[in-house]
Protein backbone atom coordinates (compact mmCIF):
# COMPACT_ATOMS: atom_id res chain seq x y z
CA UNK A 1 0.00 0.00 0.00
CA UNK A 2 0.93 3.28 -0.96
CA UNK A 3 0.62 5.99 1.34
CA UNK A 4 0.20 9.69 0.82
CA UNK A 5 2.05 12.16 2.92
CA UNK A 6 3.41 15.63 3.58
CA UNK A 7 6.72 17.21 4.92
CA UNK A 8 5.51 17.06 8.53
CA UNK A 9 4.07 13.34 7.93
CA UNK A 10 7.02 12.39 6.22
CA UNK A 11 9.21 13.80 8.85
CA UNK A 12 7.33 11.47 11.42
CA UNK A 13 7.83 8.38 9.07
CA UNK A 14 11.45 9.00 8.52
CA UNK A 15 11.42 8.29 12.76
CA UNK A 16 8.81 5.98 13.01
CA UNK A 17 9.94 3.43 10.15
CA UNK A 18 13.17 1.17 9.43
CA UNK A 19 12.53 1.18 5.69
CA UNK A 20 10.96 3.62 3.45
CA UNK A 21 11.26 4.25 -0.59
CA UNK A 22 9.36 7.32 -1.28
CA UNK A 23 8.47 8.64 -4.61
CA UNK A 24 8.93 11.99 -5.37
CA UNK A 25 5.59 13.63 -7.85
CA UNK A 26 3.96 16.56 -9.33
CA UNK A 27 0.57 16.64 -10.76
CA UNK A 28 1.57 17.72 -14.31
CA UNK A 29 3.90 15.05 -14.59
CA UNK A 30 2.67 12.51 -17.32
CA UNK A 31 5.50 10.27 -16.15
CA UNK A 32 4.79 10.15 -12.50
CA UNK A 33 1.27 9.27 -13.46
CA UNK A 34 1.83 6.17 -15.00
CA UNK A 35 4.32 5.27 -12.66
CA UNK A 36 2.20 5.32 -9.65
CA UNK A 37 0.05 1.76 -10.68
CA UNK A 38 3.55 -0.08 -10.90
CA UNK A 39 4.35 1.84 -7.81
CA UNK A 40 1.13 0.71 -6.13
CA UNK A 41 2.25 -2.88 -7.70
CA UNK A 42 5.59 -2.72 -6.19
CA UNK A 43 4.14 -2.04 -2.70
CA UNK A 44 2.12 -5.28 -2.60
CA UNK A 45 4.68 -7.23 -3.15
CA UNK A 46 4.75 -9.90 -0.31
CA UNK A 47 8.71 -9.96 -0.60
CA UNK A 48 8.39 -6.12 0.22
CA UNK A 49 6.70 -6.56 3.84
CA UNK A 50 8.56 -4.20 6.18
CA UNK A 51 8.69 -1.46 3.77
CA UNK A 52 7.07 1.74 3.94
CA UNK A 53 5.74 2.96 0.22
CA UNK A 54 5.27 6.79 0.52
CA UNK A 55 4.07 9.36 -2.34
CA UNK A 56 5.13 12.55 -2.05
CA UNK A 57 3.97 16.24 -4.09
CA UNK A 58 7.21 17.25 -4.61
CA UNK A 59 6.24 20.75 -5.33
CA UNK A 60 3.44 21.10 -2.33
CA UNK A 61 6.48 19.42 0.02
CA UNK A 62 9.77 22.00 -0.14
CA UNK A 63 11.08 20.12 3.59
CA UNK A 64 11.12 16.73 1.98
CA UNK A 65 12.13 17.40 -1.58
CA UNK A 66 15.38 19.07 -0.23
CA UNK A 67 16.03 16.47 1.92
CA UNK A 68 16.38 13.87 -0.36
CA UNK A 69 17.86 16.18 -3.28
CA UNK A 70 14.89 16.41 -6.14
CA UNK A 71 16.42 17.19 -9.52
CA UNK A 72 13.75 15.72 -11.62
CA UNK A 73 10.59 14.06 -11.55
CA UNK A 74 9.36 11.19 -10.94
CA UNK A 75 12.20 11.37 -8.29
CA UNK A 76 12.95 7.90 -6.06
CA UNK A 77 14.69 8.03 -2.41
CA UNK A 78 15.06 5.21 -0.08
CA UNK A 79 15.50 5.63 3.57
CA UNK A 80 16.83 3.46 6.40
CA UNK A 81 17.05 4.52 10.36
CA UNK A 82 16.16 8.08 9.04
CA UNK A 83 18.80 8.08 6.61
CA UNK A 84 19.03 8.48 2.80
CA UNK A 85 20.29 5.51 1.07
CA UNK A 86 19.74 6.48 -2.49
CA UNK A 87 18.24 9.03 -4.89
CA UNK A 88 17.30 8.64 -8.04
CA UNK A 89 15.47 10.25 -10.88
CA UNK A 90 13.53 7.38 -13.06
CA UNK A 91 10.88 6.01 -14.88
CA UNK A 92 12.00 2.54 -14.70
CA UNK A 93 10.61 0.03 -12.83
CA UNK A 94 13.60 -2.05 -12.55
CA UNK A 95 15.38 0.60 -11.18
CA UNK A 96 12.88 1.25 -8.37
CA UNK A 97 12.55 -2.45 -7.96
CA UNK A 98 16.66 -2.99 -7.48
CA UNK A 99 16.43 0.52 -5.34
CA UNK A 100 14.03 -1.58 -2.82
CA UNK A 101 15.95 -4.63 -2.76
CA UNK A 102 19.06 -2.94 -1.72
CA UNK A 103 17.09 -1.82 1.81
CA UNK A 104 16.30 -5.62 2.32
Amino acid sequence: MVVKVNDVEFAEKLKSEEKLIVKFYADWCGSCRLFAPKFTKLSNNEAYTGITFLDINAEENPEARKLAGVNNLPFFATFKNGQIVKADNTSKEENVDAMIKELL
